[in-house]
Parts: C-alpha cells; structure tokens; sequence
C-alpha cells in the first residue's frame, strides 16, 4: 500500500516529467527551424536529429544546472509538495499558452518564474535565493546578446572565407556543415534544458527525505529526463517552427550554420558554468545576428519584438500562474 505522502511525490515526480515532456515539444522549433527552414532536412527527419542528440547529450551530464534549480532559486530545506506542484503547474499552462501563440518563450524561465512566484506565497521573499535568481535574470538578457554578435561575427567570418565560392557549391558545403551544427545546438539543447526538470525531481525527492542529508541528483532522474525531453522534441512544436524558421529572417544554409554554431557555442558555455540559460532566446538571438550581416531591414523586427515582450513577461506571468495556483491548493484542497 503507498502511503499518501509517497503518492504525492510520485504525481509531483509525473508533472514534472510532463512539463520536461512540454518543454522538448515546446522548443523542438529550437532545434530544428533553421535546419527545416533552409531546406537541409524536412521536419520528420529533422525531429528525429534533433531528438536523437538531445538525447546523446546524456554522455556530457553535469549536474551544475541541475543543482542551480533545485537550490539555487528558492531555498529547498523549506520547499513543500504544493510549492512545487503550483511551481511546475505554472509554467506548462505558460508554456502552452505561448506554444498556441506560437511564441518562442523560455521553459527554463518559466520554470523559474513558477518557482519564484509559489516561494513567494508560501514564505514571502525569505525562501528566494537571490544569488542564483539575479544571475539567471541577467543571463535573460546576456544570452540572446551572445548569440546575436556570435552569429554576427561566425556569418560575417565565414562569408568571407567563402566569398571565392559560388552560390550552389557554398550551398553545398553548408547543407552538410548544417547537419553538424543542428546536432550540437540539439546536445547544447538537451543538456541544459533536461537538467531544469532533474533539479526539480530531485527538489521533491529531497524535500520529502528520499535523498538522505545530501541533494544530489539520482542517475534514475538523469536517464528518465533526458529520455522524456528527447521524445517530447520528437514530437515537434510546429507552430514556434514557422516563427523561428521563416519569420525572423530568411535563412539559407550558410546562416543557418552560422547561426546554430553560435547558439551552440552559447548554451554549452552556460552549462559548464551551471547557468540555466534559454535556449530559445540564445537562437533567436544568433538568428537576428545573421540575420542583420544582410542589412538591418532583413530582420523582421516588429516579429523579434512580439519575441522579446513573450521574453520579458514570462517570469511576471508564471510566477503569478504559480502564486494563485498555490493559493488555491493551500485553500482548497488542504
């Protein structure tokens, strides 16, 4: 017979399993717009890339982001069941609800809002740990800034080593150089984002004694998160890939290398420092980047704007999700 605290951690455990589900569904546009964009894969093929290296991304596990989430936010010796049910509930809602806009908004902070906004309710600003939210909120802007002149800098580089080349031969070299960097953006991809649940798994199975005195994260977690997240990518969120692929600039191959290259070489940087960064504000920053080596007018900017509110407002907006949510939990159903 399971006892109710046991079950409850299961069901907590299940939702977040669903939200890292989500969140290989939800930014599956990530990895593969600018691959499907430029016509180097078609979608079905290029899910299937990008949830294969999401998944491959297991080989390279740290756990520096992981553990940024289940200490590094809120402080996890005072997390409760509901906390983190309301947390994680809030941020699939805002996930879905920008997957239905087909806006490309940032899981990892929409995780991070709902945590914020349930810790807030429960224990006011005592719970925060200031250190880990300010050097994720300025990484909100940080990586999108990176991937923009890294994608700058890689286009303009690589246009110059290529300027003696015609245009069907560059085309050529670049649609296969675009299978390499997909792959890489995909690893980048997984190994920050399928983190972002295992802190949270682990957050649970700490808070309710099952990890003994010490937080860590169980390799069970590891392989179960990097598991979920690469079928939920193979899934394929199509709405964000039309935004992505086709209304922030028109790409071909040679920027759509250039512009993963550069996400790639961001995210990655980010999780060897333990940062838990967006990667989609990294791509669409990388793409913005190539983007403008054409001229400025290139980039759609009204479309990168609606992008940048979607950035702005998903911390405010997943944190009050997760506020009222624990509200109602701690009113209603306890």
């Amino acid at each position: 017979m399971i006892s109710s605290s046991l079950a409850i951690v299961i069901f907590i455990v299940i939702l977040a399993l669903i939200f890292d589900f989500i969140n290989g569904f939800h930014d599956s546009a990530n990895s593969i717009a600018t691959i499907v964009s430029t016509q180097v894969l078609r979608p079905r093929q290029a899910v299937l890339w990008a949830a294969f290296f999401n998944f491959v991304a297991i080989l390279l596990f740290d756990s520096r982001v992981a553990n940024t989430v289940g200490t590094g936010i809120v402080n996890p010796s005072i997390v409760d069941n509901a906390l983190l049910i309301a947390a994680v509930s809030g941020a699939i809602v805002w996930n879905l609800i920008t997957w239905w806009l087909g806006l490309p908004s940032s899981s990892s902070h929409a995780l991070i809002g709902g945590l914020i906004g349930a810790g807030l309710m429960k224990e006011g600003f005592e719970i925060l740990v200031w250190k880990g939210i300010i050097k994720t909120s300025i990484f909100i802007f940080i990586s999108p800034l990176i991937g923009l002149i890294l994608g700058l800098i890689l286009m303009v580089v690589v246009m110059n080593l290529s300027r003696y080349s015609t245009i069907s031969k560059s085309n050529r070299i670049f649609r296969k150089l675009q299978l390499f960097s997909a792959a890489i953006f995909s690893i980048g991809h997984g190994l920050n984002d399928a983190q972002k649940t295992m802190g949270i798994i682990a957050l649970v199975l700490f808070s309710g004694g099952y990890l003994g005195p010490t937080f860590h994260i169980p390799y069970w977690v590891v392989i179960v998160c990097y598991t979920v997240i690469a079928l939920g990518t193979l899934s394929g969120g199509w709405r964000i890939v039309k935004t992505m692929g086709t209304k922030i600039t028109k790409l071909q191959p040679i920027g759509g290398f250039c512009a993963e290259t550069a996400a790639a070489l961001s995210i990655i940087g980010a999780s060897v420092a333990g940062i838990p960064v967006s990667t989609t504000h990294t791509i669409t920053g990388a793409i913005m980047g190539v983007g403008s080596t054409k001229r400025l007018s290139a980039v759609r900017w009204g479309v990168a704007g609606n992008i940048i509110w979607a950035w702005i407002l998903t911390i405010p907006i997943t944190g009050i999700l997760s506020a009222g949510i624990y509200y109602l939990i701690k009113t209603v159903f306890v």
